[in-house]
């Protein structure tokens, strides 16, 4: 298995204050030490809520019946403790490749 180089979290690149660990998502961008890129979308429980309140009212989503997003992890709270978490048990429990996709170039 291949370690991990590097961990990006686009939310760490917005403008302060624009980050609700509670309800929020953003894509996360794994590089390993062979230079491989993997990337998967983290939304928390609360964030698919709020997405689905908001799709009841725009009509999106056939007015929130449903939801889905390519790459889509669920979790508590998406700070980067919790992200890089779930990113090593993943690894552990052989599941990072069955979550993540990798960037082909």
């Amino acid at each position: 298995m291949t370690g991990i180089k590097e961990i990006y979290i686009a939310a760490e690149n917005w403008a302060e204050g624009e980050w609700n660990y509670e309800d929020d998502n953003t894509d996360v961008i794994v590089t390993m030490d062979n230079n491989r890129k993997y990337v998967a979308t983290f939304f928390t429980y609360g964030n698919i809520n709020s997405l689905r309140q908001k799709n009841k009212k725009t009509g999106e989503c056939f007015s929130g019946k449903y939801f889905w997003a390519s790459d889509m992890i669920l979790i508590d709270d998406c700070s980067r403790n919790s992200i890089e978490k779930v990113i090593k048990h993943l690894i552990i429990e052989d599941e990072f490749y069955q979550t993540f996709n990798e960037i082909k170039n």
